[in-house]
């Protein structure tokens, strides 16, 4: 039988994550799933959990939690893999605010459904991320995907909010509030794979998945195994022009908007000429106020638990 360590972030979720453990228990017991179960006690605590898990004998480490968690245990199972321990696959039961990268990943986002998934799922080898820059200079990896600029600053907004407004309503008051806050777009130069584009962009994603922020599709094309970073690169334009362009981000259908560029690449460095980069990647800073960053994908690192 196959065993299991299931790594659970109680503070995912604002709190859903340890609510949720009993009823993950009892379904685990119900699809009869071998596991131990930990929790996170800080801030980087699910790296260190998922290495140790991922190099000894564990044939499945799951991150329960949000993106922020998978992140974690993701950047863990990389540590593991550098080093030449890994025995581990990997799974997610998507328990958090936006569950952005489950989503791209085609978890089912039903908690039984999901826990389901791990006594009959297949496995799928999935790229991962690496961005170097701010806080990481190093490197730091990633399943979603980067966003600079204008998603950021709704990160950070939406993480201010009151406990009891979560999900998309959560993003969608945060996205308003920065159309106020951040509106000068940075004039940056980007090289994607050579090729050079300068310009004032108010907002750059560099996806794996599909999804940020619970509801943005800024990559409605990405393909998790393919080896490619699916971008999504918004020039300066208006607050009512960004206003019109929520609707067609959240449908997936930006591609042809007059003021976005969705090239793919495999390696991306971006240097702020004029103003800073405020980073995040899975929804984790990378910093506030950065010069310059390099991303890149690394085709086909972790088995996942897919459908």
């Amino acid at each position: 039988m196959n065993k299991h360590c299931i790594i659970v972030n109680p503070a995912a979720g604002k709190g859903a994550a340890k609510q949720a453990i009993p009823e993950i228990e009892a379904y685990l017991e119900s699809f009869n799933i071998d596991y131990d179960l930990v929790l996170t006690e800080y801030i980087g605590h699910g790296i260190k959990l998922a290495e140790e898990a991922g190099s000894n004998g564990y044939d499945t480490v799951v991150a329960v939690g949000g993106d922020g968690t998978a992140n974690e245990i993701i950047n863990g199972l990389m540590e593991a893999l550098a080093k030449g321990h890994l025995t581990s696959n990997f799974a997610v039961l998507p328990v958090g605010r936006g569950n952005d990268f489950s989503y791209g990943m085609g978890v089912p986002q039903e908690l039984e459904a999901a826990c389901k998934l791990l006594a009959d799922g297949k496995l799928r080898k999935i790229d991962i991320g690496l961005v170097k820059g701010g806080d990481y200079p190093e490197g730091r990896y990633f399943g979603n995907g980067v966003g600079i600029g204008f998603d950021t600053i709704v990160g950070f907004e939406a993480a201010k909010l009151p406990p009891f407004i979560s999900g998309i309503p959560a993003y969608l008051i945060a996205a308003l509030k920065t159309i106020f806050l951040y509106f000068r777009a940075p004039l940056l130069r980007l090289n994607i794979d050579g090729e050079i584009l300068e310009q004032p962009c108010i907002l750059v994603s560099l996806m794996n998945g599909k999804r940020m922020g619970g509801s943005f599709m800024f990559a409605p094309e990405s393909a998790s195994d393919d080896g490619l970073l699916n971008l999504c690169i918004a020039k300066q334009v208006t607050r009512l022009q960004v206003l019109g362009l929520f609707p067609k981000v959240m449908s997936g259908t930006q591609k042809n908007h007059f003021a976005i560029k969705m090239p793919t690449g495999q390696r991306v460095t971006i240097e702020a000429l004029e103003g800073t980069l405020p980073v995040h990647a899975d929804g984790e800073t990378i910093c506030e106020a950065g010069k310059t960053l390099e991303v890149e994908i690394l085709r086909q690192q972790l088995n996942m638990v897919c459908v």
